[in-house]
């Protein structure tokens, strides 16, 4: 009997464990849906999504999640009643052992479970499997095409054309018009970084020395947060970009605007911004239209146009502009834009200079 007892509490043990690890998923589960049900957007959520592609995996996440959560309820439920339902007392007759009950109709239980798995399973499969075949494939001719370039740390965007004339490039910045296709090419030089815009599509991966592809299309106007979605050193963190999605006229307006190069004097005065930004800067940037001409850096033809600086890192305003400056270091340790020994008439000089590059 004593052994009895011990097996018995083991059990007990055991099944108030199973019990207490249920609960506590249930509750995370609900924490982490809390925000959804709220309907309280995040800049990189993946519930509320705004592009066709991303709503397929969006709505495949959340019939899964639901089943998930479903099956967790259901299964502590039964543990609970297992836990908790009376028993008779062991028959003495069977010293060293407890009594073994079939109760009425388990084999129906374990049928019903097993059929309903099955069916549930089955239809996931299928549906994922549609998903991957939707999201895939481009759907059809695209009317915007980009060459997206990841480095360390930030963004490049070349945007194509058959005629190069009507050819440029920019960063940490993508405009869309909203409700067209966008195919995008993607390459990196240096590491394994992943392109994702959780709102409009899924992730895929950039590996060195292979140009994948993916394609976008938002359906709604908007600013959608991008980020590298694959570990790839000390500033993957700060490794960001905006997708900004306008009416097809806005962007056309926008886009000739980019095309326009920077306005620029003949021979730039040594000490002046212009002048001071072409020796000091221009070996790793170029502004189209001036002398500068490097490629290690973001082109800054017209960087006053966009949101934020550094990838995403500031908003851009004149204080964040004169910090980066000043010293990148500090901000975003690891980059490679290094500290420039700049006096302080030199900064604002220059500071000036890029202010106007709108």
């Amino acid at each position: 009997m004593r052994d009895i007892g011990h097996h018995t509490r083991q059990a007990c043990a055991g099944a108030h464990r199973g019990f207490s690890g249920g609960v506590r998923l249930v509750i995370m589960a609900c924490a982490t849906l809390a925000p959804v049900a709220a309907h309280a957007e995040t800049p990189l959520d993946y519930w509320w999504t705004h592009g066709s592609r991303a709503q397929s995996i969006s709505h495949l996440l959340w019939f899964s999640t639901t089943v998930s959560i479903l099956v967790i309820v259901i299964v502590s439920a039964l543990l609970l009643g297992g836990i908790f339902r009376r028993r008779g007392a062991p028959q003495p007759q069977l010293p060293g052992q407890a009594a073994v009950e079939r109760p009425h109709g388990g084999a129906s239980w374990i049928t019903i479970g097993v059929g309903i798995s099955t069916v549930v399973l089955v239809f996931t499969t299928v549906w994922t499997f549609a998903t991957l075949a939707h999201t895939g494939p481009q759907p059809g001719p695209a009317s915007v095409r980009l060459q997206i370039t990841a480095h360390q740390w930030w963004w490049e965007v070349r945007y194509l054309s058959d005629t190069p004339s009507e050819e440029f490039t920019t960063a940490n910045e993508i405009h869309i018009p909203v409700g067209q296709v966008v195919e995008v090419k993607l390459r990196g030089p240096d590491v394994i970084h992943s392109f994702w815009v959780p709102k409009l599509a899924g992730k895929t991966d950039v590996i060195p020395g292979q140009e994948n592809q993916t394609w976008l299309q938002a359906d709604r106007e908007g600013v959608y947060r991008g980020q590298c979605g694959e570990y790839c050193g000390q500033q993957h963190a700060h490794m960001a970009f905006d997708v900004i999605a306008s009416p097809p006229e806005a962007y056309a307006q926008w886009r000739q605007q980019q095309l326009q190069p920077a306005h620029a004097t003949n021979a730039p005065n040594p000490q002046t911004g212009e002048g001071l930004f072409t020796t000091r800067c221009g070996i790793c940037h170029t502004v189209r239209g001036t002398a500068t001409g490097g490629i290690l850096g973001p082109d800054l033809t017209h960087v006053m146009s966009r949101r934020a600086i550094a990838a995403d890192t500031l908003p851009n305003n004149t204080g964040n502009l004169a910090a980066w400056i000043a010293d990148p270091q500090h901000i975003k340790p690891g980059n490679k834009m290094p500290r420039l020994a700049l006096s302080g008439e030199q900064l604002t000089l220059i500071r000036q200079y890029v202010e106007t590059l709108k």
